[in-house]
C-alpha cells in the first residue's frame, strides 16, 4: 500500500469553483461601496475646504491668492486630495466676483464623470 500526501486534481478544482461561486457573490457588494466611500469624502473635502476658504476671507477681508496660500498661512495642513483623480492638483479653482479680493472664492471637483446619481462631478 502506497501512501500519498496531497490533493487530487477534482479536489483542487471543487475548492477554486467554491472560491469563485463566493466571489461573485461579494464583488458586486464592494465595488459600489468603494465608490460611495469616494463620493463622501469628496463631499466632505469640499465642505471643509469651502469652510477654511471663508474662514480665511473673514480673518483678511479678503480670498487667498491660490489653495497653497492657505497651506502657507496654516489654515490646512495639505491641500486636499480629490478622491476620485487621486490627486491633489485637480481642483478647479472659482475666482470671486470682485476679483481685487482675490483669486479663490470656492472650489469644484476637477473628475470627470457623474456620480452614482447621474451628477456630474463637476457641479459639486
Amino acid at each position: 500500500m502506497v501512501n500519498k500526501k496531497g490533493f487530487t486534481l477534482i479536489e483542487l478544482l471543487v475548492v477554486l469553483g467554491i472560491i469563485a461561486l463566493l466571489l461573485t457573490l461579494a464583488a458586486p457588494r464592494y465595488f459600489p461601496s468603494v465608490d460611495k466611500t469616494k463620493e463622501t469624502i469628496l463631499a466632505d473635502n469640499l465642505r471643509s475646504t469651502r469652510a477654511i476658504i471663508d474662514q480665511y476671507y473673514g480673518d483678511t477681508g479678503k480670498f487667498p491668492d491660490s489653495l497653497e496660500q492657505l497651506v502657507e498661512k496654516k489654515y490646512l495642513r495639505a491641500l486636499p486630495i480629490d478622491p476620485i483623480t487621486e490627486k491633489s492638483d485637480s481642483w478647479v479653482i472659482v475666482p470671486p466676483d470682485d476679483v481685487t479680493k482675490g483669486s479663490v472664492a470656492d472650489i469644484k471637483s476637477g473628475a470627470p464623470g457623474n456620480d452614482r446619481n447621474g451628477k456630474p462631478y463637476s457641479e459639486w
